[in-house]
């Protein structure tokens, strides 16, 4: 009976380290030191945005869903983790603005993940490193995201980050620094904004 070499016995542990670990890193919620987030509960986090667009910025009821979103009521912005992405979201063909102050509770607490103004920049401004997700926006923002609804909106929702088609589920989207992110729930805009001039 023919004696397995000591090379190809270790070569098949080898190659499937390097799977996970190419795994680990290819996946889109972030690497091996940052484990990919929890789907958004939609069902747990109490009344959602059901009427059209406008949607306020969902401060009512954000203290109550930031547990369950994975997300910290902080004294001040965190410093260790500082990004932005810019969100364009199409609704039947109009384009719904992202309110200020999702994310943030007047003057008594911010959040990870919080936008300041109408320009549609969302900003990460973390004490530590972790990965966010555009699903944990939305749900401080009180209106639905999956991969077929914005709102009550359902059907037709298509998706783009960087001008690349994207499929699946866009709550799940690991934010990046300086993405162009591009929601349309209905007729998408004739022109996929790929970028945005960040100050």
């Amino acid at each position: 009976m023919a004696r397995t070499s000591p090379t190809k016995t270790l070569a098949a542990p080898g190659a499937l380290l390097a799977a996970v670990v190419l795994a680990l890193v290819l996946t889109p919620y972030g690497s091996a030191s940052s484990p990919a987030p929890r789907p958004i509960p939609w069902a747990k986090l109490g009344p959602l945005q059901n009427g059209p667009p406008p949607w306020n910025n969902g401060v009512a009821g954000l203290t109550r869903r930031l547990k369950l979103l994975g997300l910290t009521a902080l004294g001040a912005e965190g410093s260790v983790a500082h990004i932005h992405q810019h969100l364009d979201l199409y609704v039947n063909g109009k384009k719904v603005q992202l309110p200020p102050f999702v994310g943030i509770n007047d003057n008594s607490y911010i959040t990870e993940v919080h936008v300041h103004d109408t320009s549609g920049v969302i900003h990460i401004e973390s004490p530590t490193k972790k990965t966010f997700t555009l699903g944990q926006l939305f749900g401080e923002w009180g209106v639905k995201l999956t991969a077929s609804c914005v709102g009550r909106y359902c059907g037709q929702l298509k998706w783009w980050v960087n001008g690349a088609r994207r499929t699946g589920d866009p709550a799940g989207l690991a934010l990046r620094s300086h993405q162009e992110i591009v929601i349309a729930a209905g007729p998408p805009p004739l022109v996929i904004p790929k970028s945005y001039p960040f100050p």
